[in-house]
């Protein structure tokens, strides 16, 4: 039985969000809605946030502006800005572990996702930092999608799956994915497996320096002694 994880990127976006909401109250399933945080200044979205949290679901930071990956701009301001400013945002909409995705332009996995500084700034505030492992490209391929989607949740036995609550992204299709993953027998949960965890509670987890800009060995053995 293949387990699935349901998360959606870059909202809220008024006009996709509610209804993305009201296709998973339907079927009495819950997911995590990593937002932006720079759309949360608008009460629209704001409100929509709330609206996810009121319904069950998480509520995770995905950087302010969604522009840079960390590891090509490695400061740490910038770091801080991104991922602070965000929280604030969320406010009391965040989980206790305070989750964390970064931007991976387009989905990719690699030493672009996290600068040593980011590092050091998530874990020194205990968030709990997640990836992914299936990313069908609802927003590129507004069609072909579903399909691909199907075929990744096929290929492994938890599948963390990336959709997205903006305009051109997962909303059509969306029904149709659901009905079809219930069909084949998909175990949908709304936690994490470990292996995408890469921080927690202010420790190194599965974090590699493939994933990061610079050498992280200083940060582990500080992460581990805390």
């Amino acid at each position: 039985m293949p387990i699935v994880t349901l998360t959606f990127d870059n909202g809220p976006t008024p006009g996709v969000t509610e209804r993305v909401l009201e296709e998973l109250d339907r079927r009495g399933l819950k997911a995590t809605f990593f937002v932006i945080g720079h759309k949360l200044r608008t009460p629209e979205a704001a409100s929509l946030m709330r609206q996810a949290k009121a319904a069950g679901h998480w509520v995770g930071n995905h950087t302010l502006t969604h522009s840079i990956p960390f590891g090509e701009q490695p400061s740490a301001a910038f770091a801080a800005e991104e991922i602070d400013q965000t929280e604030a945002l969320i406010g009391d909409c965040a989980r206790p572990e305070k989750l964390f995705r970064p931007y991976g332009r387009e989905g990719r996995i690699g030493p672009h996702l996290f600068s040593r500084a980011s590092v050091s700034h998530l874990l020194a505030q205990r968030y709990e930092a997640v990836l992914w492992n299936a990313v069908p490209g609802d927003w590129r391929d507004p069609d072909g999608w579903l399909d691909v989607c199907l075929a990744q949740v096929a290929a492994q036995p938890w599948s963390v799956v990336v959709l997205h609550d903006i305009a051109n992204g997962c909303l059509p299709h969306l029904p149709d994915l659901l009905d079809r993953l219930a069909d084949n027998g998909t175990r949908f949960v709304q936690d994490f497996p470990s292996e995408i965890i890469l921080m927690r509670n202010g420790k190194i987890a599965n974090l590699t320096d493939s994933l990061v800009t610079g050498d992280i060995r200083g940060l582990c053995s500080r992460a581990a002694s805390a």
